[in-house]
C-alpha cells in the first residue's frame, strides 16, 4: 500500500474528513484485568499527543474504558496542549454504568461526565455502547437510551450517532432503524473471524460508515500466537491460534509483517471507511503508519486469502 493510504477521506453522510485509521484507546484506560497489562498516566498522555501531532489524530474512546479513565486521560492531553487541536477528531461510546444501569438516565449521567473529563463542550460522533446487555425493545423505549441520545443530538451535544457492539445481529436491528449514521463492529472482521461480513455489506448499502475495530483481534495478530494466544480478550481456541501460526508462516516466507497484513486486511476492503487501532505507547503510532504502508505482495495475498475459514466453525460461535 502507498501513502495514499493515510488520506482523508469523507466518513459517509457526516461529511466529516477523516484518516482511515482511529486511534483506539481502550488500553489507556489502564484495564489489566481485560488486556493482560496496564498502562501507566504518562504513557497513555504522551500516546495521545503523539497521535494529535500526526496524520492519524482520530481519538475513540468510550465511558466504559476503565470507566472513564480513557476519556480522563485524553482530556488530560487535550488541557496540556491548551484545549482540543483544530483539526483533531474525537469520538465516544456511551453505555451502561458499572452498577448495570442502562436507562435513558444514566445514558445522559454518563455523557455529561464525558465532557467533563475530555474537557469539551460537544462531541461530532457519540455510539450507544454494546447494546447487547439489554433488549432491543428496551433499547428503543421511549425514555430508553437511543431516545437519550437522540435528545442530546437535538441539543447540539452531539453531531452524529453510531452504534457500537459484538453480536451481529443485535447490531443489525439497531441499523435497520434508520436512526443511526455510524457502526463499529470489533473483533469480527479479521483475518481469523469474518463473522462480520454480512454486516459490512449491510452498512454500505444504507449509506452507514463502518469502522473495523481490533484488526489484530485483541493483540495475537499484532504480536504472535506464541507471545499473545489470546482473541478478543480471552484466551484463543486451538483453531484460531493455529491458523494464526499459518498466516505467520506465510508472512515469514515473504518478509512481510504479520501486523502489516492483519491491519491492511481492513484497510483495503472497501466497504471499510475506519479502521479502529488500540494504542499502548506512543511508537505504537509510527509502527501502525509503518504497517499500513508495507508493500505486501499480490502472490502474499492470494495465498493469505486462500487460508480456510468457516463462519461456521463451533469456536466462533463466543464471538457471534
Amino acid at each position: 500500500m502507498t501513502q495514499d493510504i493515510l488520506a482523508r477521506r469523507e466518513l459517509a453522510s457526516t461529511g466529516i474528513a477523516v484518516p482511515p485509521i482511529a486511534i483506539g484507546c481502550a488500553p489507556l484506560g489502564n484495564m489489566p484485568e481485560t488486556f493482560g497489562y496496564g498502562v501507566t498516566e504518562e504513557q497513555a498522555i504522551a500516546t495521545v499527543r503523539e497521535a494529535l501531532d500526526g496524520p492519524l489524530n482520530y481519538i475513540d474512546t468510550s465511558a466504559e474504558y476503565g470507566d472513564g479513565e480513557s476519556e480522563r486521560r485524553i482530556g488530560l492531553a487535550y488541557r496540556e496542549l491548551g484545549g482540543r487541536p483544530d483539526g483533531s477528531i474525537l469520538q465516544t461510546k456511551i453505555g451502561r454504568e458499572p452498577n448495570g444501569d442502562f436507562s435513558g438516565d444514566a445514558i445522559k449521567r454518563r455523557f455529561e461526565r464525558s465532557l467533563e473529563l475530555l474537557g469539551v463542550e460537544a462531541i461530532e460522533m457519540v455510539f450507544l455502547h454494546d447494546p447487547e446487555h439489554i433488549t432491543f425493545a428496551e433499547g428503543m423505549a421511549p425514555g430508553g437510551p437511543v431516545e437519550a441520545l437522540q435528545s442530546l443530538k437535538e441539543q447540539g451535544l452531539i453531531g452524529h450517532l453510531g452504534v457500537a457492539g459484538g453480536p451481529i445481529d443485535v447490531e443489525t436491528q439497531y441499523l435497520e432503524t434508520g436512526i443511526f449514521e455510524l457502526l463499529i463492529t470489533h473483533n469480527r472482521f479479521t483475518l481469523l473471524n469474518r463473522i462480520a461480513d454480512p454486516l459490512l455489506t449491510l452498512a454500505r448499502e444504507k449509506g452507514i460508515a463502518v469502522m473495523n475495530a481490533a484488526p489484530y483481534g485483541s493483540g495475537i495478530l499484532a504480536k504472535g500466537a506464541s507471545a499473545y494466544p489470546r482473541y478478543a480478550y480471552q484466551e484463543a481456541p486451538d483453531i484460531l491460534i493455529e491458523r494464526t501460526k499459518t498466516y505467520e508462516e506465510i508472512c515469514g516466507r515473504y518478509g512481510i509483517s504479520l501486523g502489516a497484513a492483519a491491519l491492511q486486511f481492513s484497510l483495503r476492503d472497501p466497504r471499510i471507511d475506519v479502521t479502529i487501532v488500540g494504542m499502548t505507547k506512543p511508537e505504537r503510532i509510527q509502527q501502525t503508519i509503518t504497517w499500513a504502508q508495507e508493500e505486501i505482495p499480490d502472490a502474499a495475498w492470494e495465498e493469505i486469502l486462500a487460508v480456510p475459514f468457516d463462519v461456521s466453525e463451533p469456536e466462533l460461535n463466543r464471538y457471534q
